[in-house]
């Protein structure tokens, strides 16, 4: 008899301390998951200035290739083949393009700090076979422009 009156007893749920270690262990997992996550957001925005620079790039590539040098001229976008300065972007509030080197300058908003108004700066370099791009960025020592532009 005390066999059956025991399982009537039998448990019905979970204790208080069951719960409360489910509870510590989610709050570990969201302290860790929260920095990570927005640190990824904000190398996926970083990475959307070099989609915005992409087609410049390719302008100023295709004008150095054709006229053996830079354009003369700062405001002439046309000269690229573009009709005109890129539109500004979410995370981009402007594009310009250095006369006589063809550095392009992006200016980077809507990131966050201490990303928002700073500049990265692709500097072409004109050989026989390639042009290459530097990259350069005005805020510098920062892990993320490093891993996303490789701006030292």
């Amino acid at each position: 008899m005390k066999l059956s009156q025991i399982k009537q007893h039998a448990q019905k749920g979970f204790t208080l301390i069951e719960l409360m270690i489910v509870v510590a262990i989610i709050g570990i997992l969201a302290a860790v998951a929260i920095p990570q996550y927005q640190d990824y957001i904000t190398k996926a925005k970083l990475a959307k200035v070099n989609v915005a620079v992409e087609s410049v790039k390719t302008a100023v590539a295709m004008y150095a290739q054709e006229n053996n040098g830079f354009p003369t001229s700062a405001s002439a976008w046309t000269s690229l083949g573009l009709s005109g300065a890129p539109a500004a972007t979410t995370e981009v509030s402007g594009i310009t393009v250095t006369a006589t080197s063809g550095a392009i300058v992006a200016t980077i908003q809507n990131v966050g700090a201490p990303y928002n108004t700073t500049t990265v700066t692709y500097t072409p370099t004109v050989n026989s076979t390639a042009i290459n791009w530097a990259q350069a960025c005005s805020l510098t020592g920062n892990t993320n422009l490093i891993k996303v532009f490789g701006c030292s």
